[in-house]
């Protein structure tokens, strides 16, 4: 016969109280979570605005900073690619011809600065006769020249943008025609030798909006502008992400015929994404001129439009920083490989690139998900057994 002890008047209040704490500890590790995934981006920012604008000036010879500004340029034209293809999943393959078009309107700018008032570029003279195209004349201003840095790709964008989507192009024909686009821009520029340098393209620049160029402090200056640039689309890539516009993209990318179901013209989505990213790689290219002190076909073809896709790829697409910081490590690793290895150095970052689209689809950035949902999953079982404990203590002791 069996017989129920006599139930403690404490035992259902203390197991009350477990699992009450456990709940509330619960929701405020939820809570956390929620504000970190919210703001954590934005603390990284602050990071890397620390180290790419108070460290890295104080810390770097003049040389290592330069290379560090061309990072930070390529990196603003890689973010465009993320939010293109990473978020509107348009793989982009001709980027290469809206960085060429701030790049080669800085230039031309930075040219007629050299050649001063009514003068003519040198290469003019000395490929051809002497008499520069009428279309390089408004570029003597430096405010016309920042306007069509950001109108000229903002125009073409959307006309190119607007034939193909509407078309309903997609996949791998969009990533063929961008980058037929882009062999095509090349092969302009090599073939108009006496209009922009032909293949050598445009050099031997001396000032920039009339500071020498050649003066350290100055060089800080440009840096400190590429840098600033970046962080300053960082955080507006990160509102992007998250407002509803973010949110139609994504769907667009993952489900095109349920948005336009719903009443959406997912062409006219994608398009403003394909604008956005061709005005970033124009600023990109034309912080990349005087940092880099030349601009030719070979910094804008096809091979570098592949390269700037193969750094999003590699810091991931999808994410906010991967696109800028797989930029700067493509960038870090072309420098440092090409200097130790000068005629290996290809196979080594082909090899990278190798192990982590196989390794890592997702990029490096999607690293941090895989560990924090480990760490999640982990952190579950011992709230679990706290619960468990508690239903426990709440019910009646049974003696045999």
């Amino acid at each position: 016969m069996k017989m129920t002890a006599k139930e403690s008047p404490d035992q259902p209040d203390a197991g009350r109280r477990h699992g009450a704490q456990g709940a509330a500890g619960a929701r405020s590790t939820s809570s956390l979570a929620q504000r970190l995934s919210t703001y954590g981006p934005l603390i990284g920012i602050a990071v890397l605005a620390f180290l790419l604008l108070v460290w890295a000036p104080n810390s770097l010879s003049t040389f290592r900073l330069g290379n560090l500004g061309r990072y930070c340029a390529l990196g603003l034209a890689s973010m465009g690619i993320g939010l293109a293809w990473g978020r509107g999943g348009m793989l982009v393959l001709g980027q290469g011809v809206f960085f060429g078009l701030g790049a080669y309107a800085m230039a031309m700018h930075m040219k007629l600065e050299v050649a001063g008032p009514g003068g003519v570029p040198d290469f003019m003279m000395l490929y051809g006769d002497g008499t520069m195209p009428s279309w390089w004349e408004p570029f003597r201003s430096g405010p016309f020249t920042l306007f069509a840095i950001v109108a000229v790709p903002l125009v073409v964008s959307f006309l190119l943008g607007y034939a193909i989507l509407k078309r309903r192009v997609k996949g791998s024909y969009f990533a063929i025609l961008t980058q037929a686009m882009a062999v095509a821009f090349a092969t302009l520029l090599v073939a108009t030798i006496k209009q922009t340098g032909g293949f050598n393209g445009l050099n031997t620049f001396s000032t920039f909006f009339g500071h020498n160029l050649y003066n350290p402090e100055v060089q800080t200056n440009i840096y400190r502008l590429a840098a600033g640039l970046m962080i300053v689309f960082l955080v507006i890539l990160w509102q992007l992400y998250r407002s509803r516009y973010g949110e139609l993209l994504v769907a667009t990318r993952d489900a095109e015929e349920r948005i336009r179901f719903l009443g959406y013209d997912p062409a006219n989505i994608k398009l403003a994404a394909f604008m956005m990213a061709a005005v970033m790689a124009s600023i990109g290219g034309a912080m990349f001129v005087p940092i880099v002190g030349i601009v030719s076909p070979s910094n804008v073809d096809a091979s570098a439009s592949i390269l700037l896709v193969a750094g999003v790829a590699l810091g991931g697409r999808a994410s906010l920083f991967g696109p800028a910081l797989g930029a700067i490590a493509v960038g870090y690793g072309r420098s440092t490989l090409s200097e130790s290895f000068p005629t290996q150095w290809t196979y080594f970052l082909g090899g990278l690139f190798i192990v982590v689209v196989l390794l890592l689809p997702g990029g490096v950035a999607s690293l941090w998900p895989m560990l924090r949902s480990r760490l999640s999953s982990v952190q579950r079982k011992p709230s679990s057994i706290d619960v468990d404990d508690g239903l426990e203590a709440d019910e009646p002791a049974v003696l045999a």
